[in-house]
């Protein structure tokens, strides 16, 4: 079965450049802060980032001091076994609870993956996955 929780992510929009990631993940570090999940793209001139960690108040205050407006948003996250076909069980749920998913992404590990969901209705998936 699948263990499911939901958490609180930082989300945010910064100009991107080379060396973004880097920058940011020294600052994280340099908190003892450790990221537990983290989804980030290049949208043209813009870094964009949803992240996870271990103590979101204290990654929001660092990311704010590099000029990040940093917003604090609900997920669902579901950790499952790393194998063929988890995910789709998963997929197959929410589908049939007829919940659109503004995105997805997963933070595998040997053995297990976390899957982290953005939806349009998190109180309807939560009641889907654990049937």
């Amino acid at each position: 079965m699948f263990k499911i929780m939901k958490l609180k992510q930082l989300a945010f929009v910064v100009p991107n450049r080379v060396g973004l990631l880097s920058e940011l993940t020294t600052f994280l570090a340099n908190g003892k802060i450790n990221i537990e999940a983290l989804c980030a793209y290049g949208r043209g001139p813009e870094g964009v980032f949803m992240i996870v960690t271990d103590n979101n108040a204290k990654a929001k205050k660092i990311l704010t001091q590099m000029g990040a407006e940093v917003k604090t948003e609900e997920v669902i996250a579901v950790e499952l076994p790393n194998r063929p076909g988890q995910l789709q069980k998963v997929a197959r749920k929410v589908s049939e609870a007829d919940v659109d998913i503004q995105y997805v992404y997963v933070s595998p590990a040997k053995g297990r993956m976390t899957v982290v969901f953005k939806t349009a209705d998190d109180k309807k998936i939560l009641r889907a996955l654990k049937k």
